[in-house]
């Protein structure tokens, strides 16, 4: 559990660093799908769950990256 939880992370920071060139939308849906997957990860929560968390957060973030791009 320990390692799956060190491997999500990881591959968070690399994704964080990997978005310079992107749009703020991209960027909000990219944090936010990680936040909503690590959040249902945490939770406990089935297969089905954790894509529906990754799903909500994706759209959530690429909503709020878009409006802050627009100001």
């Amino acid at each position: 559990m320990l390692k799956s939880k060190m491997l999500m992370m990881l591959s968070v920071s690399v994704l964080a660093s990997s978005c310079e060139n992107m749009t703020p939308t991209q960027r909000g849906a990219v944090t936010g799908a990680a936040l909503g997957t690590g959040v249902g990860m945490v939770a406990g929560g089935s297969f089905g769950q954790v894509v529906g968390a990754g799903l909500i957060g994706g759209a959530a973030g690429a909503i709020v990256g878009s409006a802050a791009g627009n100001r």
